[in-house]
Order: structure tokens, then sequence, then C-alpha cells
């Protein structure tokens, strides 16, 4: 056990940090999180105009157009906002002007949703459609004007003028270059790129609304966490775009009263399978409220009140559970039951797919009820999924408590 763990720390660790912290990945990540608050707004109108209550769609029917607007205001332009923050965020990262970046990188992206019959905007492609367009756009633009600028080839005013006219200029020369090669691409060329990229991420789409597949990503999660890596922040830049399409692809079939097409889409994995923090740790407090042994019954107690709030890392590095096999089992054991249970009941009908967007803060059970859209069966699932946690966590807490009390009794340690 030993050997294992001195490989994990000297290779695999260090490996699977520098992929976590990689700059394009971290934009990205930011990119994504700034665009969580105008998916809430949206989603609560979506939610007014689509209550679970006899007799409401009637009701609502004559104002129907008007909630639809701040909905297609924030859903219908994912893609652009998306843009922006990438290209905002990545350029602060380069040393860019920010503001430039994002302008570049958005300019960029709505150039190539022209329609070359019409010259107007393709307006699909600027939805969740073009998620993944708007991620590449933002990357390749600002690293250009990166290169341009680290080039030298750049147009420089004199020192004297205001900063801002001053950093416009610098953003020429890469602009200029940038609409050239897309616009022979996209208009010469007749390349669709929103159409290339989604090919080439179909796979990647298919298999995350898959039980193999989100099983897969379950795993990789709870497997990153138990070496001590943040699981969910290393593979979010991955799959964050994947589950907002499939979220913002479900609010759209609500609104125009159809079936809801994912069942993985965002809030399934941040509700339904991290109850109370990644691997449903909140039942791991519950259990380990009055243990026997003060070190852990301390941990649970200062632990629980962050976790109401999904925040589990007191517990996950206080027990620990990092590199600690008595706890990683369970850990990543309830998280793969978690994802069965639930992916399952939803591809049955038993409760509502996922559609409307929630903080991921959100405590357990009112979680499992807002992102449904008010299914009173996800929350009732809710409180199943953490009696579940608690059975499969309760030997093994058992066991690493009887190990724990052994070790006090005769003076010495787990160290």
């Amino acid at each position: 056990m030993d050997s294992d763990k001195g490989f994990l720390n000297r290779r695999l660790v260090p490996a699977l940090t520098v992929l976590s912290e990689n700059t394009y990945m971290s934009a990205i990540r930011a990119g994504m999180v700034a665009v969580v608050p105008l998916t809430i707004i949206g989603g609560l109108f979506l939610v007014v105009s689509s209550l679970p209550i006899n007799g409401w769609e009637d009701w609502i029917a004559p104002y129907q157009p008007l909630l639809e607007i701040p909905f297609t205001a924030t859903f219908g332009l994912l893609g652009v906002f998306v843009c922006f923050a990438i290209g905002y965020d990545l350029g602060k990262r380069f040393g860019q002007e920010g503001i430039v970046s994002a302008s570049m990188a958005t300019l960029v992206f709505l150039m190539i949703q022209i329609r070359m019959e019409d010259q107007t905007l393709n307006m699909d492609g600027l939805g969740s459609q073009g998620l993944f367009t708007a991620i590449l756009i933002a990357l390749i633009t600002v690293r250009v004007q990166k290169s341009f600028t680290d080039w030298n080839v750049v147009i420089k005013l004199p020192p004297n003028v205001p900063k801002v006219v001053y950093d416009s200029f610098l953003s020429l020369s890469p602009m200029f270059f940038l609409i050239v090669v897309f616009w022979m691409i996209r208009f010469v060329l007749g390349v669709d790129i929103n159409q290339v990229v989604q090919t080439v991420f179909s796979p990647l789409l298919f298999a995350l609304d898959t039980l193999p597949g989100i099983l897969v990503y379950a795993f990789l999660v709870t497997m990153l966490w138990s070496v001590g890596i943040n699981g969910d922040n290393a593979m979010d830049a991955i799959v964050a775009p994947v589950f907002l399409q499939y979220l913002a692809a479900n609010a759209e079939a609500m609104a125009a009263g159809q079936p809801l097409p994912n069942i993985t889409a965002l809030g399934f994995f941040t509700s339904f399978v991290n109850v109370g923090g990644t691997g449903a740790t909140i039942a791991l407090a519950l259990i380990m409220l009055n243990s026997k042994e003060p070190g852990y019954r301390k941990v649970s107690r200062l632990s629980l009140p962050t976790q109401i709030f999904q925040i589990n890392e007191p517990i996950f590095f206080g027990f620990p559970i990092v590199l600690n096999p008595i706890f990683m089992v369970p850990y990543i054991l309830n998280a793969m039951i978690l994802t069965t249970g639930t992916y399952l009941l939803m591809s049955w009908g038993i409760i509502q797919r996922p559609f409307v967007p929630v903080p991921w803060t959100t405590p357990p059970i009112i979680g499992h009820y807002l992102v449904t859209g008010g299914d009173w069966k996800a929350a009732v699932w809710g409180v199943a999924s953490i009696g579940i946690a608690m059975a499969v966590y309760f030997p093994f807490a058992k066991a690493a408590e009887r190990q724990r009390l052994r070790q006090e009794a005769a003076g010495t340690t787990g160290e």
C-alpha cells in the first residue's frame, strides 16, 4: 500500500494537478461559472411558466410570450456569453487587456454565425448548440492575440495616448488576421464550423448521457478526489459545456411542451450524486456525529453545517478520506450507486429530468426538488439517497472507528 501511495504522490498526482491547473482549462472553467447566474435567471422564468399546479398552464398561457423573453435572452445566447467570458478570463491570464480579448473573440464568433444567403444570424448557433464552437473560438483568438503581442506584430501608439485607445490599437493586427482567416474558412471555403465542431464532439455528447458514460465520469471524479485532486474541477472544463448543453436542450423542450431529451443535464451530478458533497459524505458525517472516537465525532459535527451546503472539504481532509482505503471504497461506491439509481429512475420516468439550473451549494433534497422543477418524488429520492449512502458508509465507518480506538488504547496513531 505504501508503494502504491508513493507512485500516486510521485507520478499520478503531479501529472493530474498540472492538467487541472492548465491555463486553458482554468479559463474554460471560469467562463462556464460566469454564465451560471444567467441560466438561473432564465430558469426562474421557465419555472414560473411551467409550475406543476393544476390549471396553471391555462392561466399562464396569455403571458407565455412575455415569460419566454428572458429565457431566450439567457439560454438563447449562451454561446455568446461563454465566448465573451472565456475570452476575458484567458486574456487576463495571458496579460492582455481582458475586454479587448473578449470583444475580439465574440466578434469572430458572431461573424461565423452569419448566414451567407440572407446576412442574418443563425440563432441556433448563438445558443447551446454553439457552446463548443464558442469555447474553441475564444481559446484560438486569445492565443493568436498573445502570439502577435509576443512577436511584436502590433500597432503601437505613443505612450501618452489614453490606455483604452492604446490597447484597442494593439488589437488591430491580430483582429484583422483572425477576421480574414475565419472569413475565408467560413464563407470563401464554405466550411460550417459549427457543424464540424459538433461532429468532433458528438462522441462525448453521446457518451455522457448514457449510463456507462456517466458511471465512468463518476468514477474518475471520485477517484481523483481520493488521491487529493479536486475531481470536479479537474473534469469540469471538459464536461461542463456538455452538461450545460443538455440543460439548455431540456429547458427548451420544457418551454415547448415536449419530453425532456437528456438525463445527465447540469444538476444531475451536483444535486443527485454529490449529496452533501462529492461522494455523499453528509451520510458519513451523520453516522459519526456520536462516534465513540473523539476525533471522528468532532470533525463530523464541525463539518455537517458546511455539508448542508455541499461543501465537504472539512470531513474529506479531516478524517481523512484522501488516500485512506477504508473510506475511499465507500466514497467511490456511493457515487456509482447514486449515479445508477438516479439515472434509472429518470430513464423510467419515475422522477423528472433536470431542467432548472440551481447553484451547486443548494442543500440536498431542496436541490433535488428545485432542479426538477418541483417534482416531489425527486425530493423523496433525495432523502432515500442519504439513507442509502449511510448504509454503504456504515460498516467502513465502524471499522475505522474500531481501528482508531485500538490505536489510541495502545498509545499509537494511524500515521
